[in-house]
């Protein structure tokens, strides 16, 4: 029957849990990376010198 609405497309629905789950992990990164800088202020604040974490050569 040509009267009969077409089914609501997913598409949209898709788009935005997409969109969500990227805020999400742009919080999450968003507040490791100031938990990290956190840490080596308060080290910096006690006075100490050798806060910033050092990586191995491999």
């Amino acid at each position: 029957m040509p009267d009969d609405p077409e089914p609501p497309s997913r598409r949209t629905a898709l788009a935005a849990m997409v969109l969500i789950l990227l805020l999400v992990l742009g919080g999450i990164w968003l507040a490791r990376r100031m938990h990290d800088n956190s840490r080596i202020e308060d080290c910096l604040m006690a006075g100490r010198r050798n806060c910033a974490p050092i990586a191995p050569n491999p």
